[in-house]
């Protein structure tokens, strides 16, 4: 089978290399996979008069010769039916539409479950895949429900048609903001208490707080829980992201800060006669290019969990922060359900390597006990042997005993004998009778060499 080909699309190659004969295919979708062989080079599909064919290539019927088929022999023509009467000449009608590219990637995506992987290749009839993609994104043809992807990966360009999540589908119902702060949360109440709350200017303050006990309010009811941050004023220009933030929203256990933001306009620079004359006396003077004012617009920055829709909300002169609220809050729920999704996750995989810890443990003691009773085997194979030995040369000290006159030195080898004899009586105990011994408790390091990658001190792997 030629590498690449899934089932379907070698079925399809051999129907061509059989000449195409009719009524194989119930449908039409075999040529989606057709469109898959003639990318690669196997087949060519000429569409004429309305009238669909395919021929294989010099490539193609060298697959099919290099598996044993053999192809029919092909011409430009069609292949003629036996028995029946040549069509008379068709009149002339108007030529049926071309499937286009966008149809023609579709068809191919919904048959190989809605992914492809296309070779890159260069020349000048090489086919620009990203155009294709773009397209088709173009063409209206994608339901509403899902995206399609393409991007070069290692193994080529790959075209995805995923399924939109659910959150991105669902219909927000707009959240209304107070008019006035008859009854401010304690978070809002606390931020209305400092000098300049969050470093905003006066015309903003009141429509940031306002949008804040909105958010707070909205959040809570859905379960969450505000609390006032550790940052009071507006953060120096160079941490103006990165600072702590104002206040936090935690969802499920995730906690999400919020910092606060005026935006700034630009507008150029005129230098005064002042800034003129000490640039032209200070070589090291720098003239700055442009001015910064604080507008009226607000962006919120969020930090913390696993962003979904995005992570940063401002202004924008079709669409107040006002209206993005909602937006905002689906957000903050999106992180506490991911979090909570990714905790549940978390501790399944440790519960899981927990029983795979145990279960190795229990058979490092096994192998351990094992290995004990083995090594005490030996130990008494050991002892026989050396029982046997010791009986030999007993044997043979006592034969020469006897032949010695009464004395000392008889004295003396008769003592040593009962010392060896006593000895060989215990000997011979120990391996006359074998028992089974019963291994110690063994220690974290008795067991190491029967764990593998794991330590004998916990759920954990080298």
């Amino acid at each position: 089978m030629h590498r690449g080909l899934n089932e379907r699309q070698q079925a399809v190659l051999d129907w061509v290399g059989q000449g195409s004969p009719d009524g194989v295919w119930p449908d039409s979708t075999h040529k989606a996979s057709a469109q898959a062989l003639q990318s690669r080079g196997l087949i060519k599909i000429t569409k004429r008069r309305g009238h669909w064919s395919a021929q294989l290539t010099d490539k193609g019927r060298q697959d099919l010769t290099d598996r044993g088929i053999r192809p029919a022999e092909q011409s430009g023509e069609p292949p003629k039916q036996p028995g029946r009467k040549p069509a008379p000449p068709r009149p002339k009608t108007v030529q049926k539409a071309r499937t286009s590219y966008a149809d023609q990637l579709l068809e191919e995506l919904a048959a190989n479950d809605g992914c492809l992987i296309k070779p890159i290749e260069t020349g000048p009839r090489t086919v620009n895949w990203a155009s294709r993609v773009s397209g088709a994104r173009k063409s209206g043809k994608i339901p509403h429900t899902q995206e399609l992807y393409g991007y070069r990966t290692h193994r080529g360009y790959e075209i995805k048609l995923v399924d939109i999540p659910a959150w991105r589908l669902a219909e927000l119902t707009p959240l209304p903001v107070p008019s006035r702060l008859t009854k401010p949360h304690s978070v809002v109440a606390a931020l209305q208490k400092l000098p300049q709350p969050m470093g905003l200017t006066k015309p903003v303050q009141g429509r940031a707080l306002r949008i804040i006990q909105a958010l707070i309010t909205a959040t809570e009811t859905q379960g969450d829980k505000g609390a006032l941050g550790t940052t009071q004023g507006a953060p120096p220009p160079h941490r103006r992201r990165k600072a702590p933030p104002h206040f936090t929203i935690t969802a499920q256990g995730e906690s999400v800060g919020f910092l606060v933001l005026q935006e700034q306009d630009r507008s150029e620079h005129f230098p005064t006669d002042k800034e003129l004359a000490d640039a032209k006396k200070y070589s090291w003077m720098r003239i700055t290019r442009f001015d910064y004012t604080p507008s009226n617009r607000l962006r919120f920055i969020l930090r913390g969990g696993n962003p979904h829709r995005a992570s940063e909300w401002a202004d924008l002169p079709d669409r107040p922060l006002e209206d993005q609220l909602a937006e905002i809050v689906q957000e903050v729920g999106l992180r506490g359900e991911a979090a909570e999704r990714k905790r549940r996750a978390d501790q399944q995989a440790r519960e899981e390597q927990q029983q795979r810890w145990e279960a190795a443990m229990d058979k490092a003691r096994a192998a351990y006990d094992h290995a004990y009773r083995v090594k005490h085997l030996g130990e008494q194979a050991d002892a026989w042997h050396q029982t046997k030995r010791l009986t030999e040369y007993v044997t043979a000290v006592r034969d020469q005993a006897t032949s010695l006159p009464p004395g000392q030195e008889k004295t003396g080898i008769e003592a040593w004998l009962a010392f060896a004899d006593a000895r060989l009586q215990r000997l011979a105990e120990s391996a006359t009778a074998p028992k089974l011994p019963s291994p110690p408790k063994p220690s974290g390091d008795d067991l190491k060499p029967f764990l593998g990658h794991w330590s004998p001190y916990g759920p954990r792997s080298y």
